[in-house]
């Protein structure tokens, strides 16, 4: 298996607010697994200031995923603990490697049936789009 690191920055649309202040970027890795000529992708959540794992060595540490995806899963999220976002990151892009669509990690009534699902406030402005992506 292959692996490598994606950074996004996303530029809210106007300047959001949180719990711990006022957001207008959001920095995101894509953790981009590869095996077999299938896809995998999963996100690594970051919010700077407000993430337990907003820590300088982070970059150094999506690095290192890649350089080790070939321990596995269990050795690797052992070796992650005190990065949660990217355990989270790539747990998604094992299981979205392993499955028939990559951009379905589980089938759901939101995915098949266009069901509407509960979501966490963590941010709101009252629209549907609070980004702007932009490739660095």
């Amino acid at each position: 298996m292959k692996a490598r690191f994606k950074k996004y920055v996303l530029n809210f649309k106007s300047p959001s607010g949180t719990s711990g202040g006022i957001l207008r970027t959001k920095e995101t890795w894509f953790l981009i697994t590869e095996e077999d000529g299938k896809l995998g992708i999963g996100e690594c959540g970051l919010f700077r200031g407000l993430s337990f794992d907003d820590v300088p060595e982070y970059e150094e540490k999506c690095k290192w995923v890649v350089e080790n995806i070939h321990l596995g899963k269990s050795t690797l999220l052992k070796e992650l603990i005190e990065f949660p976002s990217i355990q989270f990151g790539l747990e998604q892009a094992l299981l979205s490697l392993a499955g028939d669509n990559p951009f379905e990690l589980f089938k759901s009534s939101f995915l098949q049936d266009n069901a509407p699902i509960s979501i966490n406030g963590l941010i709101s402005d009252g629209g549907f789009s609070i980004y702007e992506s932009t490739d660095r």
